[in-house]
């Protein structure tokens, strides 16, 4: 059966850093695209990256590029989200998710498939 499951998530003080984990079974990793959303408790869920199976192509979100990096390796089955300069803004659970995306909007959360449990990151002031 297929397993998505985020880890890493932890609090931690603004200007800090984080690197999630996204380890997955039960399907074809190097087919699927993999994104990382973000959800705070009243509000929509958030892309804030992605990358492509290969992992030549990432795409960020405008509230977190260049402080996040989005990475994966096919052989573990696993992605990664490493964020820097932490805000308080990116207080939010977390989330891994895989879609088999051909020409939809990388980050949009109605193109995935697979999605993990979540994993909480707080950022304190």
């Amino acid at each position: 059966q297929v397993q998505v499951e985020e880890s890493g998530g932890d609090f931690v003080q603004a200007g800090g850093s984080l690197r999630l984990t996204c380890t997955t079974s039960g399907f074809v990793f190097d087919d699927y695209q993999i994104g990382w959303f973000r959800q705070v408790t009243g509000k929509e869920r958030e892309g804030v990256a992605s990358v492509s199976w290969s992992g030549n192509n990432t795409y960020y979100s405008r509230s977190v590029k260049g402080r996040f990096t989005v990475s994966r390796d096919n052989a573990k089955n696993t992605a990664y989200l490493e964020m820097n300069s932490l805000k308080p803004e990116d207080t939010a659970m977390y989330y891994c998710a895989a879609g088999l995306l051909r020409f939809g909007d990388p980050l949009n959360p109605g193109e995935y498939n697979f999605w993990g449990q979540g994993t909480h990151v707080t950022v304190s002031s």
